[in-house]
């Protein structure tokens, strides 16, 4: 904790800085005189605002979720709606709170200083995401000359199937574009041609369906002349989790979609973590410490954790299904909560008719219901 003040007054002191994407607010907190804490937030710039409404938009949003407000609050020019917001925060806080802008002494050079950072802060983290993007770069590019393909694959998209004992089989679609993940086009498909666990007739669903839609969104937008955002966009690299087999199976597919995208396959070692990469029929290795190799290991735990997470879901899905639809009362809505309640179904069994009343939503009446239902299958 270092004085930085002879004012004994509570303060928070916002400074801002912008680069050519980002925006950095920082926050320093002043208690009695000496910096206690500091917090930065890193925002996107689409230069539609000016400073004064990125310092009201980050006020308003920042107290609304903070428990304590201080007496006094620095910033570094006047913002819109400043008394109307000073009245709010006043209300919040119990007693006064004043919003200043310095402009001499003690004040303003504190205003300069966490200026000042937020100057460091941005640049920071320009550093930090050139260096990224230099890897990232640095990886399709090796990947391009491992696979020998015609241009960098910008856009990967990787598919895996879920197959937890043969229950439920799902299947995940996730993209990386230069590099990185773009969760907004994730996408996920329940298997809808096979029961029971059949990797290559999945993976062959999950292709057939994700193109046959991008082909169809196409057509529609040059008939129509417009723009349609989901599956339209094609990928430079497919990649699928399995060996030939899969790959096989998704390079069929194409070809009767009459679809020229490299695909490859990702070679597993005994425990189950990526080894390399099929293509054309053969094993690709690439440097475990090279760019390339992170990158694709990077796709394939993304694919398997995003195919895992769906998975689990459904299977929750559908046990509650199989577990509370048929009883008398239960809705979804009551089935919500008694999940965040209990945690688990075998919770919601063991459960007695006064805890059950506890849960939000249930009556004595409903309660009773479902617990004579969980007695009587039993045949208590």
């Amino acid at each position: 904790q270092k004085i930085v003040s002879s004012n004994l007054t509570d303060q928070d002191i916002i400074g801002v800085a912008r680069s050519i994407d980002e925006v950095c607010v920082q926050v320093f907190f002043i208690r009695t005189g000496k910096i206690i804490g500091r917090e930065h937030f890193i925002l996107s710039d689409t230069f539609n605002e000016d400073r004064k409404e990125i310092l009201n938009s980050f006020i308003k949003q920042f107290y609304l979720g903070t428990a304590y407000v201080p007496k006094e609050i620095l910033i570094e020019e006047e913002i819109e709606d400043m008394e109307a917001i000073s009245k709010w925060l006043s209300e919040k806080r119990g007693n006064k709170v004043t919003i200043r802008v310095p402009k001499r002494g003690e004040k303003s050079e504190l205003m300069e200083m966490v200026r000042k950072n937020a100057l460091d802060m941005i640049n920071q983290y320009g550093d930090k995401l050139l260096r990224k993007q230099r890897e990232n770069e640095k990886a399709l590019k090796q990947l391009k000359q491992a696979l020998n393909l015609n241009k960098l694959p910008t856009r990967i998209e990787a598919y895996d199937i879920s197959n937890i004992n043969g229950v439920s089989p799902v299947g995940s679609m996730v993209v990386f574009e230069r590099g990185e993940p773009k969760k907004s086009d994730y996408r996920r498909f329940k298997i809808q041609s096979v029961n029971t666990p059949d990797d290559y007739k999945s993976m062959g669903e999950i292709i057939r369906r994700r193109f046959t839609r991008g082909l169809k969104e196409k057509k529609t937008m040059k008939e129509n002349k417009i723009q349609i955002k989901g599956f339209s966009t094609f990928p430079g690299l497919v990649m699928v989790d399995g060996g030939k087999g899969q790959v096989n199976t998704a390079l069929d597919v194409l070809e009767e979609l009459e679809l020229d995208i490299p695909i490859c396959g990702l070679v597993k070692d005994d425990f189950h973590k990526t080894r390399g990469i099929i293509y054309n029929d053969e094993e690709i290795n690439l440097e475990e410490d090279s760019a390339g190799f992170k990158l694709i290991y990077r796709i394939q735990e993304e694919a398997h954790r995003f195919a895992i997470n769906y998975h689990r879901s459904l299977r929750t899905k559908k046990m509650f299904k199989s577990e509370l639809d048929d009883i008398r009362g239960i809705g979804d809505k009551r089935k919500k909560e008694l999940l965040k309640y209990f945690h688990t179904i075998d919770n919601i069994k063991k459960a007695s008719i006064e805890e059950l009343i506890k849960v939000k939503g249930m009556n004595k009446k409903v309660a009773e219901d479902l617990y004579n239902h969980f007695r009587n299958n039993k045949g208590e």
